[in-house]
């Protein structure tokens, strides 16, 4: 019964309730980009004083990722769902109402980040790869398109709610909405997944001792490091994108539109790359998305006209929006069923490290040279990172895995 469960129809309905409650629930990660520039007009902060709650919010996100993925693993993806549903609409309130950008921050951190959205991104991502095996690749990259499906939806709706109502009010509004939206579709996914039921092992699970010649924890690890690096280049034009379009004169609600395109473009490329796992397998997808997010990077360094800017976010999204999704089908091909979610977890949280790095290195590289280029030059370098550790994983034996 639990191998019929795989690729099934009830395995599609569930990708479709995890899509819907990704795109809800990842608003945690870009309400705060937007309200950046308002946070710190307010709060009379520096660029980087402004950019430190994004920061705890990837940071308490990365860690509440774990946390949710090992209740996952144990309980089903539905209980920690169902928690950090309520959670997260009450740290949107808690913001709201913050005197400081220090009270703001935590909520952010801590009840926005850690225990809220975090329940909303890695734990579905390793849930929908325990549901299919022929087409783990498209629904574990389906699954991570929620994020951006949020990233392009939130945005503009908060530039309009902050324009019209101030930041605070937009706060509310969006903790209402996840609350009234969210609860019910988490009873959905009461389901446990056929791998987790009663400790049936899916077939391919077993020798998965030394993944890629390595231990287990191992590749966890170099898995981390390259995590860290792609997502600290990664966060230079998702982070600062609004600012600097503000900076050069083009007006937030300009960049808010170039966020919102460029995550739109990401959910393409996502798919296209989960397309791509499928054939080829995560590690060779995540080395194609590394070098290719490199290459529209160093792009911005050349040309900021308000046009060009637009075409560059256009293709930034496309090209580096498969990358995150290939950590989860990595760790499906070479981890058990039991340990997916903790593991995902653990390697998104530090691809979570990574923006949350970036989004501040970026911010202080801005305040200590007053310009934007060195700091994408600097997320050109830690990108090169990324692919030289790839690169060694896939001269390791990166051949093309048996799908489990």
């Amino acid at each position: 019964m639990s191998e019929a469960l795989v690729d099934s129809r009830a395995a599609w309905i569930r990708l479709a309730a995890i899509v819907a409650l990704a795109t809800l629930g990842g608003v945690g990660m870009w309400s705060v980009v937007v309200a950046l520039p308002h946070v710190q007009a307010e709060f009379g902060a520096t660029r980087a004083g402004a950019s430190l709650p994004y920061t705890l919010t990837m940071l308490g996100f990365g860690a509440g990722g774990i946390l949710m993925g090992r209740l996952a693993d144990r309980f089903g993806v539905m209980v920690p769902l169902l928690g950090a549903t309520v959670v997260l609409a009450a740290g949107y309130v808690v913001a709201a109402s913050a005197p400081s950008l220090t009270v703001y921050a935590l909520a952010q951190g801590v009840m926005i980040g850690m225990l809220g959205s975090s329940a909303a991104f890695g734990p579905l991502m390793a849930d929908a790869s325990l549901w299919f095996r022929r087409r783990r690749g498209i629904a574990v990259a389906l699954a991570a398109s929620g994020n951006y499906l949020a990233g392009a939806v939130w945005p503009p709706i908060l530039t309009w709610l902050i324009a019209e109502h101030g930041w605070r009010t937009a706060h509310v509004v969006v903790g209402v909405v996840c609350l009234v939206t969210m609860l019910p579709l988490a009873l959905l996914l009461r389901a446990r997944p056929p791998g987790q039921r009663g400790g049936a092992v899916l077939a391919g699970d077993a020798g998965q001792e030394r993944p890629l010649g390595l231990s287990r924890t191992g590749l966890t690890v170099v898995l981390c490091a390259a995590g860290v690096a792609c997502c600290v280049a990664m966060a230079m034009p998702q982070v600062h994108i609004v600012a600097y379009c503000g900076d050069l004169g083009y007006g937030v609600a300009r960049g808010a539109e170039m966020l919102s395109l460029m995550l739109a473009c990401g959910i393409v490329s996502r798919i296209v790359s989960g397309l791509i796992a499928d054939r080829i397998g995560g590690l060779r997808t995540l080395l194609l998305g590394s070098v290719l997010q490199g290459a529209s990077l160093s792009l911005f360094l050349f040309f900021d006209g308000l046009a060009s800017l637009y075409v560059l976010s256009a293709l930034f999204g496309l090209m580096q929006g498969g990358i995150v999704p290939s950590y989860a089908v990595i760790v499906r091909e070479h981890f058990p069923a039991r340990e997916v979610g903790m593991r995902v977890g653990i390697v998104l949280m530090a691809t979570l490290i990574g923006m949350a790095f970036g989004g501040w290195l970026s911010g202080l590289v801005f305040d200590l040279t007053g310009s934007y280029a060195a700091a994408f030059l600097n997320g050109v370098a830690w990108n090169a990172v990324n692919v030289l550790i790839v690169a060694t994983l896939l001269l390791r034996g990166g051949r093309r895995p048996a799908m489990a």
